[in-house]
């Protein structure tokens, strides 16, 4: 949002609440608010926010994209928005008890296609400490990983519920990150050591469609077929 309608976007993290839980079609969804820049920080960017939604099908989608107040409103209010759709590859774990892609198809990547990536967790109070402590070298190096298109951090709660969303070039740059990129390999292997999270949710997406802009740029727009 603009500086003149980010009050108006900041009210709509609640106010639309009601209407979302009432749309057709809709399985699973959580209103998002973002840290500033693109990696996971303690601080918040009150100008940009984010819906993460599980549809029934396509077409209960197009209905929301065409049809909701929900939608209208932000498309009125926004200086800029991003949409892209995802098809699950591969998940794991629970967000807010339940696994938010359940019953869902799992889609096969081709070679070289884009990948999304979602990560979230809800932290351990008493190890909220060691968890901020440890972000910022996994985060450097993603800023500077080869393949990453564009990334986000993202929470349903400033600290304690943390998340991150990135596209990625292909697998291969992901495996690469996630693997063999020692700051990031630490990191991991600490929260199971440390037993960090009383709850986690990863998942893998296909990236099919994308419309709009991130940061003044569409960064799929040479990746999808």
């Amino acid at each position: 949002y603009s500086r003149e309608t980010a009050p108006e976007g900041l009210s709509r993290m609640g106010l639309d609440r009601p209407v979302l839980a009432r749309t057709g079609g809709l399985q699973f969804w959580r209103l998002l608010g973002t840290g500033r820049g693109r990696t996971m920080t303690p601080s918040a960017d009150l100008r940009r926010w984010a819906l993460f939604a599980v549809w029934r099908d396509a077409r209960d989608l197009d209905r929301f994209l065409a049809g909701s107040p929900v939608v209208s409103r932000w498309r009125r209010l926004a200086e800029e928005s991003f949409h892209v759709r995802l098809s699950p590859l591969r998940w794991h774990g629970a967000w807010a008890r339940r696994d938010p892609l359940a019953g869902a198809a799992r889609e096969q990547l081709g070679p070289g296609e884009p990948v999304a990536i979602l990560t979230r967790a809800s932290i351990r109070p008493r190890r909220l400490w060691r968890f901020h402590r440890s972000v910022p070298p996994p985060a450097a190096a993603l800023l500077s990983a080869p393949g990453v298109l564009a990334s986000v951090g993202i929470g349903e709660l400033p600290i304690a519920r943390q998340a991150t969303f990135s596209l990625w070039e292909s697998l291969e740059h992901v495996q690469q990150y996630a693997y063999r990129q020692p700051a990031h390999a630490d990191v991991v292997a600490r929260t199971r050591a440390e037993n960090w999270y009383s709850e986690e949710f990863f998942a893998r997406f296909w990236p099919h469609g994308a419309e709009g802009t991130w940061s003044g740029r569409d960064p799929l727009s040479q990746g999808l077929r």
